[in-house]
């Protein structure tokens, strides 16, 4: 135990953590991020698909329309499939499916929560990961496993945006219209295209005026650097390289940066807090001994032992650190420890935890300047916690240099580089490794235009912000759910785990109004009061938390007050309560929310 975290230096920590994040509030929040369009839609060209593609319209009559396919969307139609439903058409995007593990194909990608409960439908499809953090290409290789497994390349549309999404009365049946020239008519839409999926910038001022080459890493351009998601990056050995991001995409980015580029130069706003990786091949023999239902039990598993559930902690790893030394806080004979809250006891652990991360940079990072201004000082969940094996030792080559901006940003683009602290560094390429919106509203995030019932858009209906049921589905729009969502949902860590029992909840619906001859189902605005009421009794007052952490995406880039945090906006039962209310509305209550109309057939 670290004793003297028990007395004064927790009020020192406090107010460093308070003065790091004064020194990254922005006025802008948000606004400081320029989304991939108009004038900056050249970063958001697709290089894995064919630019030449081309195909005929369609226009037809589906049951289901399930607009995206990444995790959520296979997902999605993986259980259509187990429930019998197999009229549906699936739009995407991309070229393929994987929604993510397609886009994100930049050198070192991997993913950071263990492969055996992040990668779903491991036994139904029989893959078996590689490693315990399995790198991307990987992933997308099982989601594309997934695609031929259940049969869905053939029900796929790729390479469509969709344009509209229109309720219409007559025929109860949604027209979706795509930018291919495509009219489907759906009786049913399943909305599943994720919460990280549009790429944002930062607006530095001659974002425009660079001449040399640059692109986000959502977007990578092997073409320029030669290589893959590997690494091998050979082009760049003559050329002098800047990455402006240290958030989960750049520390998998740097180490294969390093070993190719002449130089590299790591723009830092904010020092993330990453932790050891310990990644490993799988053990083969462990991993086929495991008995049916493996996998949904380690993934319950994992949540529970985050949440200080449960005394066996079967994934183990870094993640679970927090957990493992609140159990022995818990557990303490010392006075003060007992005599401490619960939230008391959890801050505890965090500052311990952090001093721990702190602690670790200094016997990696030999120069002194360099580990300071990697230090992070803020709670450990106010950013993503990150995990590596290889990112603190890159800062003792040579040939990479660290520009902290100590919360500032870049000041400018220039034509031939980019200047820091008031220092031009010329360069030859520019790559942004900063992230994607979170947590947009699926029509905004597409672009697309959604009317439900009376003419009545989307943006009208939740003009005073989000109304639903679960997060899933809105009065107005029938037929109609969303899933992969965080607004008025719930969400872990582990981002499949609850969208896997949203997705089953969404295909148990469709396949009810099928089976049942329902012609609409539509949730009353009692029930979405409800919902609300429901929300607001379970909602956690974590504003004081969210105010005192630095700026990101998780707190509104630190404007609390406008908007929901990204957590602020959740379910505040947890994930497994949630996912238990699910199960529950539909066995026993769902009845009570919605308005049915049945089809009219002959003879009744």
């Amino acid at each position: 135990m670290n004793k003297r975290l028990l007395d004064a230096d927790r009020d020192e920590l406090r107010r460093k953590y308070l003065y790091e994040r004064d020194l990254r509030v922005r006025a802008d929040g948000l606004n400081q991020y320029i989304d991939l369009k108009d004038e900056f839609a050249g970063f958001d060209v697709d290089p894995s698909a064919d630019p030449h593609f081309a195909r005929d319209a369609i226009e037809e009559a589906t049951d289901v329309l399930v607009l995206g396919g990444g995790l959520a969307g296979l997902m999605t139609a993986a259980k259509l499939r187990d429930e019998g439903v197999n009229d549906f058409r699936i739009i995407e995007q991309a070229a393929d499916f994987g929604g993510t593990w397609y886009w994100n194909r930049y050198p070192g990608i991997r993913c950071d929560i263990e492969s055996y409960i992040y990668i779903p439908l491991l036994e139904e499809v029989g893959t078996t990961p590689s490693e315990k953090y399995a790198e991307g290409k990987e992933i997308f290789a099982h989601c594309q496993k997934i695609g031929r497994h259940y049969d869905l390349y053939s029900r796929a549309l790729f390479q469509t945006v969709i344009q509209s999404i229109t309720w219409d009365e007559n025929s109860a049946r949604w027209t979706i219209r795509t930018d291919r020239g495509d009219t489907i008519r759906a009786r049913q839409v399943i909305v599943s295209t994720g919460p990280l999926h549009k790429p944002k910038l930062p607006g530095i001022p001659g974002i425009r005026d660079f001449k040399g080459t640059t692109f986000h890493t959502s977007r990578w351009n092997y073409d320029y650097t030669g290589g893959n998601s590997s690494g091998g990056l050979a082009k760049l050995q003559d050329k002098r390289v800047a990455l402006i991001g240290t958030g989960a995409t750049g520390i998998q980015v740097l180490p294969h940066l390093a070993r190719a580029a002449e130089h590299d130069y790591i723009v830092q706003r904010t020092p993330s807090a990453v932790d050891k990786r310990n990644n490993r091949p799988t053990d083969v023999d462990w991993f086929k001994a495991q008995p049916k239902g493996w996998q949904a039990h380690r993934i319950d598993n994992f949540c529970r032992t985050m949440m200080g559930l449960s005394s066996e902690n079967l994934v183990d790893d870094c993640w679970t650190d927090i957990s493992k030394l609140l159990v022995g806080l818990n557990g303490s004979d010392d006075t003060a420890i007992q005599d401490a809250t619960p939230a008391e006891r959890f801050q505890l652990a965090d500052y311990i935890k952090m001093e721990q991360l702190r602690a670790r940079i200094d016997t990696i990072v030999q120069n002194k300047d360099t580990a300071e201004a990697l230090k992070p000082w803020y709670n450990l969940f106010c950013k993503r916690p990150l995990f590596s094996d290889e990112y603190y030792e890159l800062f003792n080559r040579d040939n990479v240099t660290l520009l902290d901006t100590k919360g500032a940003g870049v000041e400018r683009i220039t034509e031939n580089g980019i200047v820091v602290g008031g220092t031009e560094y010329r360069i030859d390429c520019l790559i942004f490794a900063t992230g994607f919106r979170a947590g947009l509203y699926s029509h905004r995030s597409g672009g697309y235009q959604l009317v439900g019932r009376d003419g009545v858009s989307m943006e009208e209906r939740w003009v005073g912000g989000v109304k639903t049921v679960h997060g899933l589905q809105t009065h107005k729009f029938p037929n109609f759910q969303i899933v992969g969502t965080l607004a008025q949902a719930s969400q872990s860590a582990n981002y499949p785990q609850v969208t896997a029992h949203q997705t089953a909840h969404a295909a148990r619906i469709v396949a009810k109004c099928l089976r049942e001859h329902i012609r609409t189902i539509e949730v009353t605005e009692q029930a979405e009061q409800r919902w609300a009421d429901e929300m607001t009794s379970k909602a956690l007052d974590q504003s004081k938390f969210e105010s005192e952490c630095t700026p990101g995406y998780y707190n509104n880039e630190g404007n609390t007050k406008d908007s929901p945090s990204l957590f602020g906006a959740m379910y505040g039962g947890g994930p497994l309560e949630y996912m238990t209310k699910l199960d529950r509305w539909f066995d026993e209550d769902m009845h009570k929310d919605l308005q049915i109309e049945f089809e009219e057939r002959a003879g009744t």
